[in-house]
This record gives structure tokens, C-alpha cells and sequence, in this order.
């Protein structure tokens, strides 16, 4: 028998994207995404180096739609801009260290 409780199973429809946006780039681009287990570990990778996290679910699904490394469209830029302010009230915003 085994002691060691059993770990919860990721949620198969949970949806995470990561992005990224570089001062004097035009948009932010999309650097990781997945769903289920792999939403699971990008959230958990946030969680560690302290990265604001912002849950909405319709966003993350379009934004799961994007190539990995290009910038968001158009479109999606007023939603983006929400959850840019909302990390930039958390003060959780890291800047690039200096070369």
C-alpha cells in the first residue's frame, strides 16, 4: 500500500500561456503554452520566480491559438493591455537587467 497521498490529476482542460514582452518591442509575444499537466507546470514555473499570474480562461485560449515566439495579434491587444495593468498594480512587473 502506498503512504504517500496520491497527487491530484491536472485538469485536462485547464489552458496557460506565458508572455513576454521586451521594452520598445511592438506587442508582447507568446513564449510558452499548453494545457493540462503542461498548464499545470507553467503555472508552477510563475509560482517559483514569483511572476504575476492572471487567470481568464477566454484569453488563454485565444492566446494558445499564436506560434510560440510571435507577438499577439492586433485584436488581442486591449485584453492584453488589462492583464499588463493588472501586473503592473501587483508591482510584479520584472524589468530586463541591464547587459
Amino acid at each position: 500500500m502506498n503512504d504517500t497521498p496520491d497527487k491530484p490529476k491536472a485538469d485536462p482542460g485547464r489552458v496557460a500561456v506565458a508572455l513576454k514582452y521586451a521594452f520598445g518591442n511592438s506587442a508582447p509575444t507568446v513564449t510558452a503554452k499548453g494545457k493540462g499537466e503542461l498548464a499545470e507546470r507553467i503555472i508552477a514555473t510563475a509560482e517559483e520566480h514569483e511572476i504575476a499570474i492572471e487567470e481568464n480562461p477566454v484569453l488563454a485560449e485565444a492566446l494558445s491559438q499564436i506560434e510560440l515566439e510571435a507577438e499577439i495579434p492586433v485584436p488581442l491587444y486591449k485584453a492584453v493591455a488589462e492583464v499588463i495593468g493588472f501586473v503592473l498594480q501587483t508591482g510584479r512587473l520584472k524589468r530586463p537587467e541591464a547587459a
